[in-house]
């Protein structure tokens, strides 16, 4: 059995605090980590339906990849239903920790989880910062696709019932394709740098998808929700510790809640 802490080291061991960026504030998020841990959920976001979910699964610790808080609560009023869900969190001696763009940037985390399942091949690195850490991988297909045809793989490996594309023409082809999931679009120029056939990243402002256009890099956006792969991928690696590590004795769940906040029609 560990505690908190001990799960902690180990996921920092994974990935690495120094890898965070500026101001993200992921680590513990709510909670204590001296208790022991039992039951751990895996997540994206820690939503009020999640914090439901984990209290029926009778889970002592959340692991998301979106922290809990990224701007601090002006007040303690339950009836914000922010609030009241951070109450339920203490009330039930939960602990949430989050995994951010340290696991962004992490040597094997979100964007080779999202570039490995989509076949791409020889994954490497781009995007580097100041300290030589990369956020994006690009790879290439296993065989050169349409733009169009991409998407529509896109949708049925992610279960996306709709994608955004930013191309002067989808029968174009391509097939070096970069990855950074989550709001990536303001690195476009380190993507034109590689060169890229296409990117995909989510949240793409307007503005930023004419630039797209005029530098003529085609782009799809699949939403910020396709990081969601990181609760099956975290529960697979903590199962994984578990067999290494007897002591752990975890039990790990992946959310079934889908907290991706659009519709498409």
């Amino acid at each position: 059995m560990i505690t908190g802490q001990e799960l902690v080291q180990r996921i920092e061991k994974f990935s690495p605090l120094s890898l965070k960026m500026h101001d993200d504030p992921t680590g513990l998020q709510v909670g204590g980590l001296l208790q022991p841990v039992h039951r751990v959920l895996t997540t994206l976001d820690v939503r009020p339906e999640v914090v439901q979910e984990a209290i029926e699964l009778k889970a002592d610790f959340i692991l998301a990849h979106h922290p809990l808080m990224f701007h601090p609560a002006k007040n303690l009023d339950i009836s914000v239903p922010q609030n009241q869900m951070y109450a339920d969190l203490l009330t039930h001696q939960i602990t949430v920790y989050a995994a951010h763009t340290n696991l962004d940037r992490a040597p094997v985390g979100m964007n080779d989880w999202l570039a490995q399942s989509l076949d791409l091949q020889n994954i490497q690195p781009f995007n580097f910062d100041e300290q030589q850490i990369a956020l994006g991988r690009f790879g290439s297909l296993p065989k050169s696709l349409t733009i169009q045809a991409l998407a529509q793989k896109l949708k049925q490996v992610w279960q996306l019932s709709g994608v955004r594309v930013i191309a002067h023409d989808l029968a174009d082809s391509v097939r070096t394709v970069g990855i950074i999931g989550g709001d990536g679009s303001k690195f476009y120029p380190e993507a034109l740098k590689v060169p890229l056939d296409l990117l995909i990243t989510g949240d793409v402002y307007y503005h930023t998808g004419h630039d797209l256009l005029a530098n003529h890099l085609p782009v799809i956006d699949p939403g910020h929700h396709v990081e969601s792969i990181f609760k099956y991928e975290m529960k697979k690696l903590l199962d994984q510790w578990n067999e290494e590590c007897p002591f752990f004795q975890l039990t790990v769940m992946a959310s079934q809640c889908n907290t991706d906040p659009f519709t498409f029609l």
